[in-house]
């Protein structure tokens, strides 16, 4: 049998792999069918009112996520196989649809916006699903960082190859052709998403009976916090730029390129920054270095400011984000994957969006990236006292603290000793019995009775 490299069929990873790409193409297309200037063409006044609009959709989707698909990944056998194909054809049916009102007036075009909304949930779906299959197609948990990695890269190069020819294919022939091609990228994506191994969840009874206290370990919920920290610093960053800058096109173009090119390098630089660090380690730099380059940018001011503010911190929340899903995949018990995904997904869009309101308030520019660094440095701080004070004890996979754990320990133990000293108690006596059949010789004689 060969062992060439080129010859040998494709990993579940690499199958995988594939199936992303091709879905973050058809995003892309769909994104770009829709693509037009949603507040930045009005007044300041009426923009803030239509970005309240726009946040509220955006945490509409984790409303169905979270509850029903996140509980379905772990229920069924093969749920997160099944959910990842059927994200992809449910996209393919409703890109089909919205091509065919997209272009009409009200009140037949107001349906793209319910088809919207259902892309947009099933999209969550499928992230929460790419998430929660990774490790069990890795294999190997000194991989989890670099696999996340290379999903990361390859989302940020096929949103520029699907959106390109879309969005190029909108200008030409209108915004329905574009998107019928964003529906045949989907059915392609849901063929590559048969070829993605199933992943069994085996569930005995003990572990159906700690999984939830596992996913409050205190390794999780101190990352969780920290990564919802820095989701918010992404969201305030990005509208107080885009508000501050709205008069400076030249610069809010020179921010947004530099958040786009610090997301990419965070997810370079997460597998080189893993050799060297550890997971944890990991997210305390993300908020400590985002921190101190923020100050630096709130001195300086301007464009720069901006930019070089806008740069770190997607570098720090690109890789943060590696070592939170790599983190979770480690410690978080594999029956229960989809949900925390879930319920994680939803904190950080919640965390995102809190981020984006602070953000549209009219800040001046170093006040606003004065207080994201001390945000941040607090945040930072807080991690890694947080992660020194839990190696101090015993790591407990409960929230209740250690005076109530002992009198709970104490109160157990007392009755467990009771039932068994009854039970010994209950088997001693048929034993007694059996020993002494009739009275003893010893014993005083019946009232009523005579010697012999």
């Amino acid at each position: 049998m060969t062992t060439d490299a080129r010859f040998l069929p494709p990993s579940p990873f690499s199958r995988l792999v594939w199936t992303h790409a091709v879905s973050m193409c058809g995003d892309a297309a769909i994104a770009a069918s829709l693509a037009g200037s949603l507040f930045f063409s009005s007044p300041a006044d009426s923009s803030r009112g239509k970005v309240l609009l726009y946040l509220l959709v955006t945490m509409l989707p984790f409303a169905v996520v979270a509850p029903i698909l996140g509980p379905a990944l772990d229920h069924r056998r093969s749920g997160r196989r099944v959910i990842l194909i059927g994200s992809m054809v449910g996209r393919a049916v409703l890109a089909v649809l919205m091509a065919r009102w997209v272009s009409d007036p009200a009140p037949a075009g107001l349906l793209i916006y319910p088809l919207a909304f259902g892309i947009l949930v099933l999209a969550k779906g499928y992230t929460v699903t790419k998430s929660a299959l990774v490790p069990a197609l890795v294999g190997r948990e000194d991989q989890l960082v670099r696999a996340n990695s290379r999903l990361a890269i390859i989302s940020a190069i096929a949103t520029t190859v699907g959106g390109g020819p879309a969005f190029l294919l909108q200008s030409l022939a209108g915004p329905a052709w574009s998107l019928r091609l964003a529906a045949v990228i989907f059915v392609a994506a849901a063929v590559l998403a048969v070829k993605v191994p199933r992943v069994r969840i085996a569930r005995t009874a003990r572990e159906e009976e700690i999984e939830e206290e596992e996913l409050h370990q205190p390794s999780i919920l101190l990352a969780g916090s920290a990564m919802a920290v820095i989701r918010g610093a992404v969201g305030f960053l990005a509208f107080f730029a885009a508000f501050s800058l709205k008069t400076d096109l030249f610069a809010l173009g020179v921010a947004a390129t530099m958040a786009i090119v610090g997301g990419f390098v965070g997810n370079v630089v997460g597998p080189w920054a893993r050799r060297y660090l550890t997971i944890e380690q990991m997210m305390a730099a993300a908020l400590l270095t985002s921190a101190t380059v923020v100050l630096i940018a709130a001195l300086v001011g301007s464009t720069v400011g901006f930019a070089l503010a806008s740069l770190i911190v997607a570098v720090g929340a690109a890789s943060g984000r590696l070592a939170f899903d790599s983190l979770l995949q480690r410690d978080g018990p594999d029956a229960a994957r989809g949900r925390a995904f879930a319920r994680s997904e939803t904190r950080f869009q919640v965390a995102w969006v809190v981020g984006a309101l602070f953000g549209i308030v009219p800040f001046a520019e170093g006040v606003g990236l004065g207080a994201l660094a001390v945000v941040l440095a607090v945040a930072g701080l807080s991690y890694v006292g947080a992660r020194r004070s839990a190696r101090s004890r015993p790591m407990r996979s409960t929230l209740r603290p250690p005076a109530v754990d002992r009198m709970v320990g104490h109160a157990t133990d007392g009755v467990r000793r009771r039932v068994h000293d009854r039970r010994v108690s209950r088997r001693s006596r048929p034993t007694n019995r059996s020993r002494r059949p009739g009275p003893s010789r010893r014993d005083p004689p019946a009232s009523g009775s005579s010697r012999p």
